[in-house]
């Protein structure tokens, strides 16, 4: 399954490594991609929704949207 989040908060490279080194390890994660211009990550595996909004938020940002 693949979901975008919408994380306004994502402003640069420190960012996209957080929140990449918040994911990555994290089972049932097959890809993570941020976009620092669009502000999205995507999230490709089996991992929960909430699991994946509770890692953005340990990473320090704020999910807005999903789809």
């Amino acid at each position: 399954m693949e979901r975008t989040y919408s994380v306004p908060g994502i402003s640069c490279d420190h960012c996209k490594r957080a929140i990449e080194g918040e994911l990555a390890p994290m089972d049932g994660v097959e890809q993570v991609e941020v976009d620092v211009a669009a502000k999205t990550v995507v999230v490709v595996g089996s991992i929960s929704d909430d699991d994946v909004r509770s890692a953005i938020h340990e990473a320090g940002y704020e999910v807005t949207a999903t789809s």
